[in-house]
């Protein structure tokens, strides 16, 4: 099976492995034993990357997920011409740029096929276009005055390579905005860790999600070996959850994505149960019923 597609274009390679559904990620253990070339394991790469993002199921928690993206850009005092949102979802973020920045002409781009349709839906006024920022931005042939990303990088490698990658779309004086999640020491990601790599489960995840964000003293040294005017900061977030099962739709859009993406629907059922049992006993409910969902979020702003 793998020889008969393994000359196939770019986009039918990807539309067939779409099509695998849940048996996808034993293929692509395939396709990688077999170490085929190159090209065919981006096609494999790419085609898990369209299929596996949900925009109605990341825009649950819309408000929550937009205000670090309202926040940071408030901290952008040029008025920019032009602003390239990488990692831009659904839009929520570029329509964040949009709404604060009116004169400026916008682009957002992201990797996944689900979150360009929805967005260019949600903000048809708004350019939006498919490109992976892993892989370069050979594609953008335009620099920017902002270089703006809300909660993407920790999904890409090689931070250093991607920040100057990412500083080399900018204009000169220009701005790089960029916010990450910054929760490892939280209750649900050691919970999911400790889920993952138990005994019970550790077979299905073979090829466990790894999470590239550096420590902010990493990204000093990056940052001041490139650029001398920059700031970093924190802010921890306390939302309001009214259940342990919004702590669960939370990140079944994000942290839990990769791995309920690849079980079949009992295994899928039986792990968030594993995961939910362990999110109640350590989350306690308040007075009035809710829970505090403590969100850690780390920031960098940094002028060329």
């Amino acid at each position: 099976m793998v020889y008969k597609i393994r000359n196939l274009k770019r986009n039918v390679v990807a539309s067939y492995v779409r099509s695998l559904g849940n048996s996808f990620f034993i293929y692509v253990l395939v396709v990688e034993t077999l170490s085929l070339e190159q090209n065919f394991k981006f096609y494999v790469k790419e085609a898990f990357k369209m299929s596996s993002w949900d925009s109605k199921q990341y825009l649950k928690f819309s408000k929550e997920r937009t205000q670090p993206a309202i926040d940071l850009a408030n901290r952008i005092e040029i008025n920019p011409q032009s602003i390239i949102d990488i990692g831009c979802g659904p839009g929520n973020s570029t329509a964040v740029l949009a709404g604060k920045f009116p004169n400026a002409k916008i682009l957002g781009i992201d990797n996944s096929e689900n979150m360009i349709i929805s967005a260019k839906k949600n903000y048809p006024n708004i350019e939006f276009m498919l490109c992976d920022a892993e892989n370069g931005f050979e594609d953008i042939e335009r620099k920017f005055d902002v270089v703006f990303s809300n909660a993407c990088i920790q999904w890409i490698p090689n931070h250093e390579k991607l920040l100057n990658n990412m500083i080399s779309l900018l204009n000169k004086d220009g701005i790089l905005a960029i916010q990450t999640p910054m929760n490892y020491e939280e209750p649900i990601h050691k919970i999911i860790a400790k889920v993952t790599k138990s005994d019970k489960w550790k077979d299905k995840f073979p090829n466990p999600r790894i999470f590239y964000n550096l420590m902010p003293s990493e990204y000093y040294d990056i940052l001041s070996d490139i650029l001398a005017d920059f700031s970093m900061w924190t802010t921890t977030y306390f939302h309001r959850m009214k259940s342990h099962n919004d702590i669960m739709e939370w990140y079944r859009g994000t942290g839990l994505r990769p791995y309920i993406s690849v079980l079949n629907e009992n295994d899928k059922l039986e792990f968030e149960k594993d995961i939910l049992e362990e999110v109640i006993k350590a989350y306690p409910k308040q007075k009035n019923g809710e829970i505090i969902f403590r969100f850690p979020r780390f920031f960098f702003i940094a002028r060329k």
